[in-house]
């Protein structure tokens, strides 16, 4: 039986998110420049999104910028902006055409006027579809987005907050917590994502460098997932 034939389509998590990690380490071992290895993590993304669509997984979200991440320098970070905006305005079409909504999480104010602009756009076009939620998580930190909601929580003069009120001031309130977290290139850390939403997420950790991450990684992941028993602390 092939990695795919052990896959239930019953007992697919509802939300799945991904650190997408390794496109510089995967530009390097090529001899490429960190942009290259972007470039390609871009078709992982087209790939990944395309597989979970058709199978049926309700939301998918993916780390495409920390707030620390503009700590690189200020080339890679104009490049990974400009290639944030050419991708978006291209790939709205194929998104329409899945039925895919769009949506945002992370300080998504302070980007860049051109991508923000090209996000918003394509957030709205989107705004419409029926089908799995793409939530992307720009410009993101687990931690800003906590203090985020704990001062929209004080500003609104509440004098207590419990999980389910907290839950509802964080950036994607709607979508359920994750029931998986991948994350590629092997390295053993949460860096900063979705730390509220994660509390009892299964983790799923590979080798794999993001741009080679494709359907068949993907679904030796969900597998992995179908074979684990989910306590939840009980």
């Amino acid at each position: 039986m092939t990695t795919a034939e052990k896959l239930n389509a019953d007992r697919l998590p509802a939300h799945v998110a991904i650190i997408m990690d390794g496109n510089r380490r995967w530009a390097k071992k090529r001899g490429l420049p960190s942009v290259a290895g972007h470039k390609a993590g871009v078709e992982s993304v087209h790939a990944v999104v395309r597989f979970a669509s058709r199978a049926g997984i309700k939301a998918l979200t993916i780390y495409a910028f920390s707030t620390e991440n503009w700590s690189r320098s200020k080339l890679e970070v104009s490049a990974l902006m400009f290639l944030l905006k050419r991708t978006i305005i291209s790939y709205a079409e194929e998104l329409d055409k899945e039925g895919v909504r769009l949506m945002l999480s992370g300080r998504i104010s302070e980007l860049p006027k051109a991508a923000r602009e090209a996000l918003k756009a394509a957030e709205e076009r989107l705004s419409h579809n029926t089908g799995m939620v793409l939530n992307i998580a720009l410009n993101y930190g687990g931690r800003q987005e906590i203090l985020d909601a704990v001062n929209a929580a004080l500003a609104s003069g509440v004098k207590s907050v419990d999980e389910d009120s907290f839950s509802k001031l964080l950036y994607s309130p709607s979508l359920p917590d994750p029931d998986l977290l991948i994350r590629t290139s092997g390295e053993m850390r949460i860096s900063n994502f979705l730390l509220w939403q994660t509390a009892y997420s299964e983790f799923y950790v590979t080798d794999t460098f993001w741009p080679d991450f494709r359907e068949k990684e993907f679904t030796k992941a969900l597998v992995e997932y179908q074979e684990r028993e989910r306590r939840r602390g009980k």
